[in-house]
């Protein structure tokens, strides 16, 4: 797990990993070798038995995004060329999105562009008061493309247009009710103290049970209310009932006694 160069990957024995962005002296900034390592790295806790993923950033910020020096040299890529750079950062925040775990993005300081775009890739946010966002794309004459389908299925419509067309700066707060982030909180004390909070949550909950309810909710995410999605939703009570989790969560509620996935301590 030391084998990256911009970033940390650490896993506690209990199950809790955790991916910290490296670059402090750029504030995080993305380049193509990170986005390559965090790709490596999510697929490295895909394949783990933890059961959160905690983002994390290095020094005084989240991130600032993208790297000055990779977006001067994407200026001369050929038009594929750039494709192919993008589409590496699309399927990495694919990736992030799509870990059957919950994954928590633990944000102080700048959170600009492509790293509020991890932000939204994550199942959920804790934001320190002093958090800075900002979709500053248009301000370089591009557009936030590669983490508008993230941003956009986090906060709407109508918040991701307004942010991305003025490129304004928010605060912590301001991203909480726009539902970018869940929490925020004071200092880094009541950071860790709100993570560990959510990490006993997550080992009260099923494996299975979490990786299908993500599914889930992607599933149902937009689509009418009809009775297809009835069908669709049917069979997955339906799957989970029949589940090994299913029945074990069942019998540990008429028997009174903990089900087999819990683990009561925080790792």
């Amino acid at each position: 797990m030391d084998d990256f160069q911009t970033i940390k990957l650490m896993a506690s024995p209990g199950g809790v990993a955790s991916i910290l962005l490296n670059r402090p002296d750029t504030h995080n900034a993305f380049t193509a070798l990170m986005v390559e390592e965090l790709s490596d790295a999510i697929e490295t806790v895909r394949t783990s038995n933890c059961r959160v993923l905690l983002l994390r950033g290095a020094g005084r910020s989240f991130s600032a995004g993208a790297d000055l020096n990779w977006m001067k040299a994407a200026a001369h890529y050929s038009k594929s060329e750039n494709e192919a750079d993008a589409l590496k950062l699309a399927n990495m925040l694919k990736s992030l999105s799509e870990l059957p775990i919950l994954t928590i993005a633990c944000v102080h300081g700048a959170c600009m562009g492509g790293g509020a775009g991890l932000v939204a890739a994550c199942d959920m946010a804790v934001a320190r008061s002093n958090a800075k966002f900002r979709f500053s794309e248009v301000r370089l004459g591009l557009t936030p493309a590669t983490i508008s389908p993230f941003v956009v299925r986090a906060i709407g419509a109508r918040w991701s247009n307004a942010l991305f067309i003025t490129g304004e700066s928010f605060d912590a707060n301001f991203a909480a009710n726009i539902g970018l982030v869940q929490y925020v909180v004071a200092d880094e004390m009541a950071m860790e103290s709100q993570l560990e909070h959510l990490a006993k949550l997550a080992f009260h909950t099923a494996p299975g049970a979490v990786a299908d309810a993500k599914r889930l909710v992607h599933e149902v995410d937009g689509h009418p209310i009809n009775e297809d999605l009835m069908h669709k939703t049917a069979k997955h009570i339906a799957m989970r009932r029949a589940s090994d989790e299913g029945k074990e969560g069942l019998s540990a509620f008429l028997e009174k006694r903990k089900v087999s996935w819990i683990r009561s301590e925080y790792p």
